[in-house]
């Protein structure tokens, strides 16, 4: 089974966010989005998903208190808005620049019409495929059937 492509570290879209770095710690390592998370036992791609989802401001505001949890590095804490801000800008989208309250359009939200019916083709065509494949592998073989014919030779003769 596939990972859905939010989990797939190669391809993921949320990458660019969760390998950035959120500071320098007192061991002079950088902490990365993805560690901080981690450390604070929650799932990385799950909440980078979560926080994509919100409306900017409500993303900002919910990484800042993430931050906030996080033991002190060397970054001050009146840095954390504008170190939460930097990062939610590279969620995709930037997250969500609608503000609460507002509808997003329900026609962005649409599914192709066009891209459902040729994956229901695909998959009719896939099945008539296997079913026709199927078919010819349990004929009976002609030779099989000669060989279980009664023998027509006379039995050996006694001496």
């Amino acid at each position: 089974m596939a990972l859905r492509a939010q989990y797939t570290l190669i391809n993921s879209e949320f990458n660019a966010f969760l390998f950035a770095p959120i500071g320098e710690e007192g061991n002079g390592m950088m902490l990365s989005v993805i560690s901080a998370l981690a450390r604070l036992e929650i799932d990385p791609w799950e909440e980078a998903a979560r926080l994509a989802a919100l409306p900017k401001e409500i993303a900002t505001t919910a990484l800042n208190r993430l931050i906030d949890r996080l033991p002190r590095g060397l970054w001050v804490r009146s840095d954390v808005p504008e170190i939460a801000a930097r990062l939610i800008e590279l969620l995709p989208g930037g997250a969500l620049a609608v503000e609460p309250g507002r509808v997003i359009n329900p026609s962005r939200l649409k599914v192709n019409r066009s891209t459902i019916g040729w994956l229901l083709i695909l998959a009719l065509s896939t099945s008539l495929l296997f079913g026709m494949l199927g078919n010819r592998t349990s004929r009976p073989d002609n030779g099989a059937a000669a060989s279980s014919a009664p023998s027509t030779t006379s039995p050996a003769v006694e001496r």
